[in-house]
């Protein structure tokens, strides 16, 4: 695993390197998750590539559809 480093600044914010945007298809509006982990900070580019990947993860049975319709009816009685 090679090191890229970066600095935070005064706001808060970090640049991510060229050559790792790059590689993970990072670009200018492009969605972050950052993950805790242990004693560790993952970031998760959410690029289309990302989502696509996780289809089929939860596997026919996990109900996930039946939980965004029931979460959706909930939202339109409020």
């Amino acid at each position: 695993m090679k090191t890229e480093v970066s600095t935070v600044t005064t706001k808060g914010q970090l640049v991510i390197p060229s050559k790792l945007r790059r590689k993970y298809s990072i670009r200018e509006g492009t969605q972050v998750a950052f993950l805790e982990e242990e004693n560790r900070i993952i970031l998760q580019p959410l690029t289309p590539e990302f989502v696509s990947s996780l289809r089929g993860c939860l596997g026919k049975e996990s109900g996930a559809l039946d939980i965004l319709l029931e979460e959706r009816r909930r939202e339109r009685k409020l």
